[in-house]
């Protein structure tokens, strides 16, 4: 029985889309060239994935020959808003003061980086509403 199709990105279909986005459009053919630069995938691995990726929205495809031609549906910012309210809702209560304090408890950040994120605080606007 096959598992259900992921709402979140998975690393597989966040590396397709990092080619996606470089190149603006892409075969299956070049993907997987391209993906095999840094570890061997099979193109019937990556046609699954982009399989998978059409199913979720995140791709376009237009016809040429007999390929298909690949472009990301979603730009990079909107897969990081979508993995970061993903994180949010799995494990920080949908709160992003909690992860806020937790990354500032469990992770090393000097000074400079403190006074850069305490400054881009100040700088908030207080009228923000959340999205």
């Amino acid at each position: 029985m096959a598992r259900p199709v992921s709402p979140a990105l998975t690393d597989a279909e966040r590396r397709i889309l990092e080619v996606l986005w470089k190149k603006k459009e892409a075969s299956v053919r070049e993907v997987t060239d391209e993906l095999s630069r840094k570890k061997p995938v099979a193109y019937t691995t990556v046609l699954t994935m982009f399989k998978v990726l059409d199913k979720k929205g995140l791709v376009h495809h237009r016809s040429e020959g007999r390929a298909f031609i690949y472009s990301a549906a979603i730009t990079r910012s909107e897969a990081r808003r979508q993995a970061l309210e993903n994180l949010l809702k799995s494990f920080f209560n949908d709160s992003p003061s909690v992860l806020a304090q937790h990354l500032i408890d469990e992770h090393d950040m000097d000074a400079d980086e403190l006074k850069a994120l305490q400054q881009r605080v100040d700088d908030a606007s207080p009228s923000r509403t959340p999205k």
